[in-house]
């Protein structure tokens, strides 16, 4: 794109001013659509890859009896730090290159479609050979979560490109409840279709389970999803403008200064950002912690559900039906809450109430007690992770929106230890896995305190780069 055309450069800590009629131009509601339906698709690899399907699939089966002195559990451990490793130090300048050449589309579609890629390639992974399948499973696996986050740096950085500063709250809430409702109708389908029931056969559809044919299927089911319903954003959504052009991204004049070279604009940034306004690179580290907590939640909680609780191992798939119907609901809800008072208020309100839930749950025994209680702290879930997004939205400089969830997601998984480590000590302090939920609640905790003395950017703040993000 010829530079000329395009204001003088300014600082990546001073957007671009704009009229606020500019900023406010509304948003065609078919692009806020297609760009929820990536979070739809996007559920086929969280929840049935790396939550439900593949990964039991791979430790419980394929990895079974797996010689050595290393379990499969532990295997698939090591395999999933070490993309998360990737992730953390190449997210932000990912972002970045994205931003700077006009490329997040683009991005997003190269991305997506190599995490599609190598989802169908998880239907060779054969049961009954475990050498080598079980490695080359792990293999996909971590590369597939290292593609989707990549993608998911340039689905969220587009974030602007849908919606206005009286908006952004709900456009977000709507895309988090989009993915929790298509996770939900996709396990649905593929349990029914693919795994219900006893047998050599399983399903509605009566497919075999020799060499676990029946989930391969699922794999590749999930990632026929995902490609369809990836598919209206790359159409609706148009390309950014090159954040080298307006000078928003680093000092330097090439338009693509090399990947190395991104490291050490992504410092300066940093460094201009602290000194302009710290505000961001603080929320990023609070984010961080509290989101830790909010993962540990569904990480931890069909464990104690059935260990503390006594649900029944067939009930935990029907608690997590409804847990995931209630999160959605909840985002949904207060996307419109955030519009209305600011992120800040919806994510201290919902850490505290989950804070509350959770000391309730330290006292209460019995499968209903866990289900009310249980539930009511879902509700809160995702509004947290809705107006986390949001609040990041309102705050990313002008043409670093790529950067700046490259650092969400770098922060992220650089404290992403926290809420097991906790979990884990205070399970083995007080010998009993209930205290683990006070570990967590400590995680969330923490992150609320940080999160307090953060300022939330005023909608004139917010006007004054969104329109640079939509052009």
């Amino acid at each position: 794109m010829n530079q000329s055309n395009h204001p003088e450069p300014s600082s990546p800590a001073s957007p671009v001013p704009v009229t606020p009629s500019a900023a406010a131009t509304r948003t065609p509601r078919g692009r806020v659509l297609a760009w929820g339906m990536w979070d739809w698709g996007s559920a086929a690899f969280n929840a049935v890859i790396v939550t439900f399907v593949f990964s039991v699939y791979l430790t419980d089966s394929v990895g079974a009896d797996l010689d050595g002195p290393l379990s499969a559990a532990t295997w698939l451990s090591i395999s999933v730090a070490v993309a998360g490793l990737v992730i953390a130090l190449t997210a932000p300048v990912m972002g970045q290159r994205a931003d700077r050449g006009g490329r997040r589309r683009r991005s997003l579609a190269i991305w997506t479609y190599a995490t599609v890629l190598l989802t169908a390639l998880m239907f060779l992974v054969d049961a009954d050979a475990p050498y080598p399948w079980f490695f080359i499973g792990l293999a996909l696996l971590a590369i597939g979560s290292i593609t989707f986050e990549f993608a998911e740096v340039s689905y969220f950085a587009m974030l602007r490109q849908v919606s206005t500063p009286a908006t952004v709250g709900r456009v977000s809430g709507f895309g988090w409840a989009m993915g929790y409702f298509g996770g939900i109708f996709l396990l649905l389908g593929a349990f029914l279709g693919f795994i219900a029931g006893d047998g050599p056969d399983r399903g509605l559809l009566g497919i075999t389970t020799d060499g676990g044919m029946n989930v391969r299927l699922v794999c590749l089911l999930a990632a026929v999803w995902f490609a369809i319903f990836a598919l209206p954003v790359l159409r609706a959504v148009p390309e950014h403008r090159p954040a080298a052009a307006r000078g928003a991204v680093g000092e330097v004049d090439d338009d693509d200064p090399g990947f190395l070279a991104s490291y050490r604009i992504l410092w300066a940034d940093l460094k201009r950002l602290w000194q302009r306004d710290p505000r961001t690179v603080k929320f990023l580290i609070a984010s961080a912690i509290f989101r830790d907590g909010l993962a540990g939640v569904f990480t931890f909680g069909a464990i104690l559900a059935v260990t503390v609780y006594g649900l029944a191992p067939g009930d935990v798939l029907i608690f997590g039906v409804a847990a995931n119907v209630v999160a959605a609901l909840g985002a949904a809800a207060a996307g419109l809450v955030d519009d209305k008072v600011g992120p800040k208020v919806v994510i201290i309100g919902s850490l505290v109430a989950m804070i509350a839930t959770m000391t309730v749950l330290l006292f209460v025994d019995g499968p209903a007690k866990f289900w009310v209680f249980g539930l009511l702290m879902c509700l809160f879930v995702g509004p947290a992770q809705s107006a986390s997004r949001s609040f990041l939205a309102r705050l990313a400089p002008a043409g670093s929106d790529g950067q700046m969830f490259g650092l969400y997601a770098t922060t992220g998984r650089a404290v992403s230890f926290l809420a097991p480590a906790l979990f884990g000590l205070f399970t083995w302090a007080f010998a009993t896995d209930r205290a683990g939920i006070a570990g967590i609640g400590l995680v969330l905790l923490v992150g609320l305190l940080l999160l307090l003395p953060v300022r939330t950017p005023t909608r004139a703040e917010a006007a004054s780069s969104w329109a640079d993000a939509r052009d």
